[in-house]
């Protein structure tokens, strides 16, 4: 079946797409448990990149989980398929000049090193989002924890399943002792000079 498939050649390519925008394309990875703070963290981040000028798409868990991946469940082998197609998106997001940030769990390291093999690992800028786990159960908003601590959800990250902090990220934003505000201007200023 893939003899059959030639991926075309465009006359635009992702260099004079990046000219035009003025900026190199990067994934900027936020992961970490849940509850950690990575949607408000790579949301916040966002605007503050969009609004010194750079043309980003942020993607985030939840949402992709409601359409691109609706048809996926929590298993192993569905959260890996998650995440690659994630990568799959973002690259082409990539190739279109842009900066993409996107905010996943993302617990095994495997994974993440998937991620970084198929963009680029001078394009792939991990977010350690490091929250304590007592943290993340206090402010679980979506009784998530509280369900998997009853036997109701399986394989839950920090419960059942383990969650493999990144050994080298980009930048490490410790979102139970920074202020939001604070974490994102760290963040902004590393990402800023990587970006230009």
């Amino acid at each position: 079946m893939q003899e059959n498939i030639h991926p075309s050649e465009f006359k635009i390519t992702r260099q004079l797409r990046q000219e035009a925008l003025g900026q190199k394309p990067a994934l900027i990875w936020f992961t970490g448990l849940s509850g950690s703070g990575k949607s408000t963290l790579a949301n916040a981040t966002e605007q503050s990149l969009f609004q010194i000028g750079y043309h980003t798409y942020l993607l985030d868990g939840d949402n992709i989980r409601t359409g691109l991946c609706s048809d996926l469940s929590f298993s192993k082998e569905d959260r890996v398929e998650n995440i690659r197609r994630i990568a799959e998106v973002a690259q082409l997001m990539m190739d279109a000049g842009l900066i993409v940030l996107s905010a996943f769990i993302s617990p095994f390291r495997s994974d993440r090193d998937m991620i970084r093999d198929r963009v680029g690992s001078d394009r792939f800028l991990e977010i350690f989002v490091d929250c304590p786990l007592k943290v993340c159960e206090q402010r679980d908003v979506k009784g998530l924890y509280q369900k998997a601590r009853q036997g109701l959800i399986k394989d839950f990250t920090g419960i059942d399943s383990p969650y493999e902090a990144p050994e080298s990220p980009f930048k490490v934003i410790k979102t139970a002792e920074v202020p939001l505000e604070k974490g994102v201007t760290q963040l902004v200023e590393a990402l800023d000079k990587k970006l230009k």
